[in-house]
């Protein structure tokens, strides 16, 4: 940059390199390639997370169901401990479910 005029600079600045058009067919096609691949990644990506939220999320459902069931309404906090857990932890707290005395005991960790 510093051995640019400063209107050559001026000039490098304000170029926006989303618009650029590639000059070359090849450019083009590759650049276009390249940007599909990407696109389908960040979707499968994507749609994996989505996947494993939507188990948690529904797990956790499930989870304040079983509890509420067997201790009664359930305190905000431990709630939202339990919508704010991941997998291995809500699947845990589903067996001890079936053994704890407690809610405590259920949620203990």
């Amino acid at each position: 940059m510093s051995a640019l005029s400063e209107a050559a600079r001026r000039a490098l600045k304000s170029m926006d390199p989303a618009k650029y058009q590639y000059q070359s067919e090849f450019a083009r096609r590759y650049i276009a390639l390249g940007k599909a691949e990407g696109k389908a990644e960040g979707k499968a990506e994507g749609k994996e997370e989505g996947k494993v939220e939507g188990k948690a999320e529904g797990r956790a459902e499930i989870v304040v169901k079983l509890l509420g069931l067997r201790f009664g309404p359930l305190p905000a906090e431990a709630e939202a401990r339990i919508r704010a857990a991941g997998l291995e932890e809500l699947d845990e707290i589903a067996v001890r479910v079936l053994t704890a005395g407690t809610l405590h005991e259920a949620l203990a960790k």
